[in-house]
């Protein structure tokens, strides 16, 4: 019989590795809201002030991207968060399809998949 659960340590292991990439994307998610509050300060203070249509069209383009790095990382965010409460229930690591243990290096590239390569391919 296959063995269908990663093992402790590799639980351990990839809990580890999915929190260091929370800090990362929390510490980015700062600095995106950082950014849209300076970029929404500075269009108000200067609105006394006329500006040129391209440089109010070039904030607007900058605070559209913070806001879109923003729900971007969240979203990815709440895929990490996922993945922790699958090594809790020690599901993590087990494709979904096959039920074979997914390889440790795409876990380490996509830490909340839920399928191996094979079955990911196969769609």
């Amino acid at each position: 019989m296959a063995n269908t659960k990663l093992k402790k340590d590799d639980l351990k292991y990839f809990s580890n590795l999915i929190n260091e990439k929370r800090k990362v994307l929390l510490s980015e998610i700062n600095e995106s809201k950082e950014k849209a509050d300076e970029i929404l300060k500075e269009s108000t203070s200067n609105a006394i002030y006329s500006s040129h249509m391209a440089d109010a069209s070039s904030d607007h383009v900058e605070l559209e991207k913070a806001y879109y790095m923003i729900a971007r990382n969240k979203k990815f965010l709440g895929y990490l968060d996922k993945a922790l409460v699958m090594i809790k229930d020690q599901t993590f690591g087990v494709c979904e399809e096959c039920g074979k243990i997914i390889s440790k290096a795409r876990l380490e590239e996509v830490p909340h998949t839920r399928k191996c390569f094979d079955c990911k391919s196969n769609r």
